[in-house]
């Protein structure tokens, strides 16, 4: 395998890196459900969550689209999308 081929895990940013990148270029604070929500909107999810409410009817903030446009960025430009 050649030195510069990366793999799956590596192609991958983790959170705190994602809202590195977009705290440092925006100056926006974003929370892990705001980019958890931007992933799942490009299908980058990788697995359920097991964290689930009891009730169906519990409400979740939604992502501010200033935000939501932030992390797209920030995906883009950790080559996620």
């Amino acid at each position: 395998m050649d030195e510069l081929d990366l793999t799956a895990a590596e192609s991958k940013a983790t959170y705190e890196e994602i809202k590195a990148y977009v705290l440092e270029y925006t100056g926006l604070k974003v929370s892990r459900l705001y980019i958890a929500q931007v992933k799942q909107k490009y299908g980058i999810i990788e697995r359920e969550n097991y964290n689930k409410p009891e009730s169906e009817n519990t409400r979740q903030p939604k992502c501010p689209p200033e935000k939501e446009a932030a992390i797209t960025d920030a995906l883009k430009y950790l080559g996620m999308i």
